[in-house]
């Protein structure tokens, strides 16, 4: 009998301590992630480019309110946010003008880049203007592209981040495959539609690589935009936008919340 007291009295001092240990573990965690310093890199796709609500200190740049990265620091309580992410910014421009905020005390990095060094927007002009053979020579070229160059490109950025933010969590997003295949659809032919998504494929398949490569997480935004293609019926991308030819192939506000803002969510 005195054994079970005693047993029971270890076993209610234990499980008490390791309530209030858990309850101070809990705390910390939320003060880390209140105090989070994130910093924002990349191109239009993490801007925010076809989503609206442009920041008038963006300029050019087009950084929107109802980007993943904007969206994710006003649901977080965030200490400092540093958007530097800028449309029609490839690794060059990364480099030289969107790390300078990047420090020892940065907790969180998230850029997406890599479409502009492969020529995304003079590939779908292309596509759009020429033949299916035109097309797809112009598709070869880009994916000859990212096998050889991108990946060089790649390290020397996420070394430079690693360099200047060695503490960071660092979450490379990739991109959406832009059609629904296999649907009617108005617009690109079928073999072109099929080569887009091929290339973007390609396209992630080096990010994914290279991001492994220096420790980062990898946002497949492929899963998330699944059902919400172009061709789709519920499309979370901008199809030709004649009236505003720069949101064109680029995510609507929706496309951000419920594309890339939940794998922000799940691996920050």
């Amino acid at each position: 009998m005195r054994r079970s007291r005693i047993a029971t009295y270890v076993t209610s001092l234990l499980l008490a301590v390791g309530l209030t240990l858990t309850g101070a573990a809990t705390a910390q965690a939320s003060s880390v992630a209140a105090g989070t310093d994130y910093v924002a890199l990349g191109d239009s796709y993490s801007s925010g480019v076809g989503s609206g609500s442009y920041l008038s200190s963006g300029g050019d740049c087009k950084r929107s309110t109802k980007s993943y990265p904007y969206l994710w620091q006003a649901a977080h309580s965030v200490s400092s946010f540093s958007f530097l992410a800028c449309s029609g910014a490839t690794t060059s421009d990364v480099m030289s003008g969107q790390l300078s905020t990047l420090t020892s005390a940065t907790d969180l990095v998230s850029i997406s880049v890599g479409g502009n060094d492969a020529g995304f927007a003079d590939v779908m002009t292309t596509c759009v203007l020429q033949s299916d053979a035109t097309c797809l020579a112009r598709i070869d070229t880009a994916r000859a592209f990212v096998d050889s160059t991108l990946p060089g490109r790649l390290d020397t950025v996420y070394s430079a981040i690693r360099a200047k933010a060695p503490a960071a969590r660092v979450v490379v997003l990739g991109y959406p495959r832009f059609y629904r295949l296999g649907t009617t659809c108005l617009g690109l032919s079928a073999t072109k539609r099929a080569a887009i998504n091929d290339a973007a494929d390609r396209l992630d398949a080096a990010l994914a690589k290279r991001a492994a490569d220096h420790g980062f997480a990898f946002g497949d935004v492929r899963t998330t935009f699944t059902g919400h293609e172009l061709c789709s019926g519920s499309a979370w991308l901008h199809s030709l936008e004649l009236l505003d030819i720069g949101e064109s192939y680029h995510p609507t506000a929706a496309g951000q919340s419920g594309g890339y803002l939940p794998l922000l969510n799940s691996l920050a």
